[in-house]
């Protein structure tokens, strides 16, 4: 089993020390970061994370190939999800989130999208929040995504790191997210410029990727996407733990099997069987389809090392 990294060592040296030259402990106003106490003082890049993998595609009619969910926003977030992914278009003139085109599935308008993700916000300030874009059509990060971010009220919460790219042991504490109100990281797959939009971060220099569409059950682990000049140890990493069947030649997710892949044991192999490409650390990212099924949340406690 792999370890997570621990600074409890430090932080009662630290508190030993301020406590023996008379200064004062700064009151923090987080004592409970994202469900646990343990996570105020772990760092963003030494936490694993629940995603939603097309987030947007939601649908509970089984006719509908191109769905990846079952369950809205709300009801995501409400569930523990951490991470919400999404793939964008430009639909009828305005930015939509979309699967492959939005004919095949118009998931709406992202400013709508992060609406709803801006109410759960309001409503549970101890919570940091990862939404990681696609970008396929390039599309501006200051003339088309910003206004949306303006718009939806998210901008004045997003975090803004002090240099990119940023070392996986780099990052602020849980914790120190919340008490600054900076708590939503927002990663863009392409086109990311943070000389124009500083909070719009590019996801490959900081983030590798194993391969998506997999249809083989073990979930073999290889490095898929990633940019340097970080080392891949140095990279944060997400897996694609989403099982699909190929029908005549085309990748659909598998809801049938959902239970099964978003079960403990399929889960925290993959993640077991990751580590050593991360010089042996567990995922920070795990991006799932049909989250509602199985028991993603309980194999996210138990690589968390959390009660």
């Amino acid at each position: 089993m792999f370890a997570r990294c621990t600074l409890s060592n430090v932080v009662v040296l630290v508190l030993w020390a301020v406590l023996v030259s008379g200064a004062t402990i700064p009151t923090r106003r987080a004592t409970v970061c994202n469900g646990h106490a343990e996570l105020c003082s772990r760092s963003y890049g030494n936490v694993t994370f629940i995603g939603s993998h097309d987030s947007f595609a939601v649908s509970d009619d089984p006719v509908v190939l191109s769905r990846d969910q079952e369950v809205d926003i709300p009801t995501q977030l409400g569930l523990g999800i951490r991470l919400l992914q999404a793939q964008s278009h430009v639909w009828d003139g305005e930015l939509h989130f979309c699967h492959t085109t939005c004919i095949l599935f118009d998931g709406g308008r992202v400013v709508d999208y992060l609406a709803k993700v801006k109410t759960f916000l309001d409503q549970n300030p101890n919570e940091v929040l990862t939404l990681l874009f696609t970008n396929p059509e390039g599309q501006s990060v200051d003339g088309v995504w910003k206004p949306i971010f303006d718009q939806a009220g998210i901008t004045p919460l997003a975090y803004v790191p002090p240099h990119v790219p940023m070392k996986w042991n780099e990052w602020p504490t849980l914790g120190d997210m919340i008490d600054s109100g900076k708590r939503v990281v927002v990663f863009l797959d392409a086109g990311a410029d943070t000389s124009k939009v500083n909070f719009l971060l590019p996801e490959f220099p900081m983030i590798w990727e194993t391969p998506f569409g997999v249809t083989d059950p073990s979930f073999p682990c290889s490095v898929d996407r990633i940019q340097g000049p970080l080392s891949t140890e140095e990279h944060m990493y997400m897996i694609n733990h989403s099982l699909n069947k190929d029908i005549f030649g085309i990748i659909v997710s598998d809801p049938l099997d959902a239970p099964t892949t978003n079960g403990v044991s399929s889960i925290i192999a993959n993640a077991e069987g990751c580590a050593p490409l991360a010089g042996g650390r567990l995922p920070n990212f795990l991006l799932l389809d049909f989250v509602d099924k199985g028991e993603a949340f309980q194999a996210g406690r138990m690589l968390n090392e959390l009660a």
